[in-house]
């Protein structure tokens, strides 16, 4: 039944929608997968497997990490109980060991002693049909491992198998470390804008550090690594990059001496990364004058050193890099394959990852709404500015045709706003900077005028949002209510009836934009309450989180909620960690061993809540390769719509 709005100026019924996250606007966490129809698709390059024995109930590790046998008598997987698969094809791989060996047979005895991959390095892995995570392992000889009671993994057991508990060739399989993206095809993917990297001298063992955050020489004499001894990627190609120092300088070249006084990056700032072959994380850099950097005992960084290198620890122009990971986003995925590629990977992911049968799906499954967001740069669409491509238009175009198909309604939601309003991948950012302010209000304007004239004629039109998950203190009150003043004006230029809905600040008041807010017709706060990322979370029960819900929450929307105040909106919902956002929830919470009886307690805890809010909600996301983060997954299982 419809659930029926508690203000006269609510949509009728109350918005129910699920949020197209990861569909026109890339998060690396999402992860939207482009392997979904790779045969044994969780078997890709790179996945780590570990094996343990249902009969010995030990896992296989390779002793020393590699360069002997396999053993099968660990209690526990770490590092030496893992082995990285080297695809050949659906079935075949190679195993690679912790100090990059591969796993061979030496007669029968399963060991890790080669080099290099090969045809006696090719092994075959058998999966049951019932339990996928059950494997046996057909080695180069035919025969099968199995895990001996002496603790010894040989290849000498034959062909049939009941894959009980009682033969030694069965294997239960932890498959860690990998989850298909589209940002697999990459190359030196770990190197994308954003990403950090801090390099430590093996001669010196130390770490290099720009003086003072910036403005100084570089040094190398630093034990430990933060701020300072952090430098951000901005990537020109696969291996070319800026560098980028914590007081926003980048570093350049002043005759021989390394320098971060630039304050933007040129010809002069572009540096090459050359890693070993051996280890990945051994990096040289090559400096614009062509020469290496190298660390001096009296702890000044210099580029002098000539092309020849061991790369062993007495070369110092070898650096030990520890990669600190960044932004995952549109900026990242384009600029890391380049214009040609990106255009085919980002094309073929708009095009497939959410379709028409997702509109049927969710209006057959009492869904009324999607938020689907966006990213500035699709204004200027079919020829973005770099690094962005075209392609993501023509994908909304069709959002709305397939909403009007399916009696959906359609919530424009700016989620990447430009110079970017939070530090978060998905405000389409290089690095993780902030920049959003006065001189970006016009552009965006530009922005939401452009969405309004588009799709005002559009049945399916019920709302547009002016910017999603501004944070505070970066973007200042005075500058957010000057933007949504004139994103207001530009949408009523083109339509009287569409929503117009205004992001609260998150690390804010909740109750800053109501009196501002109220001046409006069929305005819309969006406003999100995080307590998905707090450590007190992590010891809260079942119950906590319920009441935690009932409570806090349930008071939070009442204060904001006033008889002529905006429609308050819950844009963002999640069943997992105690996770709300006013605008959007999820049902992901932090409680161990939850029966599936307890998440739906959770949800229909959140959704009885929720459903005060005047407007409605939304839930984060629609699709997900985490399940619980996925409304397509949790709906039929979790989620009854019935309750909301």
């Amino acid at each position: 039944m419809a659930v029926q709005p508690p203000n006269p100026a609510s949509p009728v019924p109350l918005v129910r929608a699920a949020n197209l996250g990861g569909w026109l606007v890339t998060e690396g966490w999402i992860l939207p997968s482009l392997f979904d129809g790779i045969p044994n698709n969780d078997l890709q390059d790179d996945t780590q497997l570990q094996f343990r024995s249902v009969t010995q109930n030990a896992f296989i590790a390779v002793e020393n990490g590699g360069g002997a046998a396999l053993v099968a008598n660990r209690a526990s997987a770490s590092g030496w109980e893992s082995f990285k698969l080297g695809r050949i094809d659906t079935n075949t791989f190679n195993f690679k060991v912790f100090n990059d060996q591969f796993v061979t047979i030496a007669g029968v005895n399963a060991v890790a002693t080669a080099t290099m991959a090969g045809k006696t390095e090719t092994f075959q892995l058998v999966r049951n049909d019932v339990n996928k995570n059950r494997m046996r392992i057909r080695a180069p000889n035919g025969f099968f491992l199995q895990a001996n009671k002496d603790g010894s993994v040989k290849a000498n057991f034959g062909e049939s198998t009941t894959w009980g508990d009682d033969d030694p060739s069965v294997f239960v399989v932890t498959i860690v470390n990998w989850v298909p993206s589209i940002f697999d095809g990459i190359p030196n993917k770990d190197l994308l804008d954003g990403t950090q990297l801090q390099f430590k001298s093996v001669t010196q063992n130390a770490f290099v550090a720009a003086e003072n955050g910036g403005g100084a020489a570089l040094v190398a004499n630093r034990p430990s690594a933060s701020g300072w001894e952090s430098f951000k990627l901005w990537r020109i190609d696969q291996n070319t990059f800026n560098f980028k120092v914590s007081n926003n300088q980048f570093v350049t070249i002043s005759s021989v001496n390394v320098v971060a006084t630039a304050s933007a990056p040129g010809q002069t700032e572009t540096f090459q990364l050359v890693r070993s072959y051996a280890d990945k994380n051994r990096m040289r850099i090559r400096a614009p004058n062509g020469s290496f950097l190298q660390a001096n005992k009296d702890g000044s960084v210099t580029a002098n050193f000539g092309e020849s290198t061991t790369w062993g620890d007495n070369d110092p122009s070898v650096f030990a890099v520890n990669i600190v990971n960044g932004p995952h986003g549109e900026y990242q995925i384009c600029n890391g394959y380049g214009k040609d590629m990106a255009t085919r990977v980002m094309n073929n992911h708009w095009s497939t990852y959410i379709v028409e049968a997702d509109f049927a799906f969710m209006a057959a499954n009492g869904l009324n709404a999607v938020r689907i967001p966006v990213g500035w740069w699709i204004a200027s669409d079919p020829n973005p500015p770099a690094p962005f491509v075209g392609g993501s238009l023509q994908a909304l175009d069709s959002a709305f045709t397939w909403a009007e198909r399916h009696n959906i309604h359609v919530i424009i939601d700016l989620h990447a706003a430009p110079g970017s309003q939070n530090p978060n991948e998905h405000s389409g950012g290089r690095d993780g900077s902030q920049t959003w302010g006065d001189s970006q209000i016009a552009q965006t304007v530009q922005v939401i005028d452009f969405f309004a004239a588009r799709y005002a004629k559009r049945s399916s039109l019920l709302a547009v949002e002016l910017m999603n998950e501004p944070v505070a203190p970066g973007v200042s009150l005075d500058n957010l209510k000057s933007y949504y003043q004139q994103g207001y004006n530009a949408v009523r230029r083109h339509s009287l009836t569409a929503y117009v809905i205004m992001s609260n600040r998150l690390s804010a008041s909740s109750l800053e934009l109501i009196d501002f807010a109220s001046q409006f017709d069929r305005v819309v706060l969006d406003m999100h309450y995080y307590a998905l990322f707090d450590s007190k979370f992590d010891s809260f029960t079942v119950q906590d989180n319920i009441d935690y819900i009932n409570n806090f929450i349930a008071s939070e929307i009442n204060a904001i909620n006033r008889p002529h105040g905006p429609l308050t909106f819950v844009g963002k919902f999640v069943i997992i960690r105690s996770s709300f956002d006013k605008g959007e929830w999820v049902a992901e919470w932090q409680v161990k061993d939850a029966t599936k009886e307890d998440f739906q307690r959770f949800a229909n805890a959140q959704m009885a809540v929720y459903r005060k809010a005047t407007f409605g909600w939304a839930y984060w996301t629609y699709k997900n390769v985490n399940n619980h983060w996925s409304m397509q997954w949790m709906m039929d299982p979790y989620i009854s719509l019935g309750n909301a």
